[in-house]
Formats: structure tokens, C-alpha cells, sequence
């Protein structure tokens, strides 16, 4: 892929990844929700897992008896086994699956009486899972695969709670988005698990603004946040127990394209303005990607590999993006593309790149204490609304 920097690319393909894409915290396996081939309306569901860290990806399927719904969800753990989260009625039934030879393998972990439930990212210890479950004046957080005894409420906590992510590395601090049970703003807070669901302020930039959390690097305290306090919705950056102000970067606003990051380059200890973010770019056109830096100031534009799983990917520590992705010539492929320098052209149209045959082609290379919540964006709003 070739940097852009102008017209907007097209679409990712016309064979996108059917459902999320979920990978494990070291992006080590995926998961997915996949369908067999047939017409729109009779497709069969069932999971299948994706191996990432060998010298070639590749894919297991993982079908029971019966199809699964597209409302299934599912999550890889570190050993390899996945997490299938099924609705059935008021109900909410957890297992795990693995390959047993020709077949799949099944261990019921139990059920949760609930109409609703949701699954948090993958802890960054590998073996545990989240789910959410929001009611009228709190939220359940329920730890459904890891525990001892099958799903278990390890918090109720007051509000309606959305997002997750994690905050360390060890799966302890957990970021959600909350609403309190009166009304008013939505506020990130920090739950601590290892003292007792403990809940503290994490993002403040103004009274009556929406602060989310979307994105979190436990190694650099990269915080990646979307917030109204400029006066509408921005993305904007701060680092985790940091009293500077919150930034909001006037390259990450695009007209007519929604811009979202799902991925943090790692191992950048006490450096998150070196640390590359990969975001997803919605536009009229499709789905494409962005790289960028807190130092740079500058947004990437790439077109995406034919068939990627819009939103999903890792990054290396060494500032390689890879990039899932599967379309008619290629079953479970990963695209592979490298941190732009953060340096002006000197000449091009600075139009997307196209990769070959599903592969980017790479750019030019560019070059565990856990932070205590705090909250963030102290300062009035006339300094916290920064352009840069």
C-alpha cells in the first residue's frame, strides 16, 4: 500500500468478513462468525477460529449440530478454544469450543438470565472473558469464562454502562462508559477487579460532555478518546494519569467519513506519542484505513486489502499493521502493512494504494508499570480543545 492523502479510496471488496472479527489481546488467534455458501436468506452460521502467530495464518472451522444465529457472538481465548455466547429467549448460554479431529468439541460453561448481554474485548491475560449486561439503574459485569463455577456477576455497578477496554496488561482495570442512573453525560470510569469492582472518575474534560474511552495501551498510557466537549463529537488523545489537557487533532476530522481506532502499536514504554494508531475510515465510498501518530500530526490514508474485516487488527512492536482479511482467492489471509514516516511528500497526488493479490505492499519503515486512573482534562475547556 502507498500512503494518501486526497481522494478517498473505494471500498474494501465486495466479499467482506460476515460478522466481527475478535482477536486475543497479543493477536495471537481470531474469531469469527462465518457463513457457509448458499443464497442470503438460507446461509448456515457457525464459528471459526483463525490462527495468527505461525509463518502462515489459517483457519478452523468450528460447526456444531446446528447452525448458529448471526446475533451469536464469539471470542478466542490464548489456548486456542473460543467463546460462543448464544441468545435463546430471556437467556443468555455460554461455551467453549475446540477441534476434536474431523469435529468440534463443546464444554457448556452455563447460563445467564438475561435478555441482553454483550461481550467485552478478550482480558490481556488470554483465559478470561467479560460480558455486560445493562438493566434500568445498573449494569452487571459478568466474568463468564475463567471463572471457577461458570458464569459469575463479579459488579453491579450504577448506570448504564457501555464500551470496555483494558487499562493494564494484566486484565485488572477495566474502562467503561457510563451514563449515571439520573441521567446526564456519559463519563468514562475506571473499574478496579482486584479491588472489588471498585469505581473510579477516569475522563472529566467538562462537566456536561460525553467523554468515551474507545482505545487504551497499557505499555505507553495512550489513551484514544471521543469526546463533545469542542462542541461536537471529536476523537482526541491523552495519556493515562497524565495532567495535561486532552488533544483533539484537526487531522483526525474528516468530512462526510466517520473515523474510529481499533488498534495501538505496543512496547512504546513511556512514549505514547511515538506509538502508531491504526483507525477504520467510513465514508459513501466503503471502508478504508488511516495511520497515525500523536507526534505526527499527520493521518495516513491506505486503501484496505480486498475482503479485510473492517476494524480488526494488530500491530507488532516493531510498527507493522497486520491486517485480516478473506475474499474468493484467499479463505484467511493477513495483510501486512508498515508505520509510514511521519515526513511531507514532496510530489503525487497523494491518492490511496491498491494492494496486490489481498497484500499491501510496505511502507517506508518508520521508525510493565501499571498507571493508576486518573482523571483526565482537569483544565478549563478553551485549553483542553486543542487542535493539535
Amino acid at each position: 500500500m502507498s500512503p494518501a492523502a486526497g481522494r478517498p479510496p473505494g471500498p474494501a471488496g465486495d466479499a467482506p468478513l460476515p460478522g466481527a472479527f475478535t482477536l486475543t489481546a497479543d493477536g495471537a488467534y481470531g474469531a469469527r462468525l462465518t457463513a457457509a455458501p448458499g443464497p442470503p436468506g438460507e446461509r448456515a452460521w457457525y464459528p471459526e477460529r483463525w490462527t495468527l502467530d505461525g509463518p502462515e495464518p489459517y483457519a478452523v472451522p468450528l460447526p456444531l449440530d446446528q447452525p448458529e444465529e448471526p446475533d451469536t457472538q464469539v471470542a478466542p481465548l490464548a489456548d486456542g478454544r473460543v467463546l460462543l455466547r448464544r441468545r435463546v429467549a430471556d437467556r443468555q448460554m455460554f461455551s467453549l469450543l475446540y477441534p476434536t479431529g474431523p469435529g468440534t468439541g463443546e464444554l457448556l460453561l452455563g447460563t445467564v438470565e438475561s435478555a441482553e448481554m454483550t461481550l467485552l474485548p478478550p482480558s490481556p491475560d488470554g483465559r478470561c472473558v467479560y460480558a455486560l449486561s445493562a438493566g434500568d439503574h445498573h449494569t452487571s459485569l459478568w466474568l463468564v469464562a475463567g471463572g471457577a463455577f461458570g458464569p459469575e456477576e463479579v459488579a453491579r455497578i450504577p448506570g448504564r454502562c457501555s464500551g470496555g477496554a483494558w487499562l493494564d496488561g494484566a486484565g485488572r482495570i477495566l474502562a467503561l462508559d457510563r451514563r449515571a442512573p439520573g441521567g446526564g453525560p456519559v463519563k468514562a470510569v475506571a473499574v478496579d477487579l482486584g479491588r472489588g469492582a471498585e469505581v473510579t472518575p477516569l475522563l472529566q474534560i467538562a462537566p456536561d460532555s460525553d467523554d468515551r474511552l474507545l482505545l487504551a495501551d497499557a505499555d505507553s498510557g495512550l489513551l484514544l478518546i471521543r469526546s463533545d466537549a469542542p462542541g461536537h463529537d471529536r476523537l482526541g488523545w491523552g495519556v493515562l494519569g497524565s495532567c495535561l489537557p486532552v488533544r483533539f487533532p484537526e487531522c483526525l476530522r474528516l468530512a462526510d467519513a466517520a473515523v474510529t481506532p481499533f488498534a495501538v502499536q505496543p512496547g512504546q514504554m513511556l512514549m505514547p506519542e511515538s506509538c502508531a494508531v491504526a483507525l477504520r475510515i467510513d465514508g459513501a465510498a466503503g471502508s478504508w484505513l488511516g495511520v497515525w501518530r500523536p507526534a505526527g500530526r499527520r493521518l495516513h490514508q491506505f486503501a484496505a486489502p480486498l475482503g479485510w474485516a473492517a476494524g480488526a487488527g494488530y500491530w507488532s512492536r516493531d510498527g507493522v499493521l497486520r491486517l485480516p482479511y478473506a475474499n474468493g482467492a484467499t479463505s484467511c489471509g493477513v495483510a501486512m502493512l508498515e508505520a509510514p514516516p511521519d515526513v511531507e511528500p514532496s510530489s503525487g497526488t497523494g491518492r490511496p494504494g491498491d494492494p496486490e493479490d489481498g497484500t499491501p505492499s510496505s511502507a517506508a519503515v518508520s521508525a510493565p508499570a501499571v498507571c493508576k486512573p486518573v482523571p483526565l482534562g482537569q483544565a478549563p475547556l478553551h485549553r483542553v480543545a486543542r487542535s493539535d
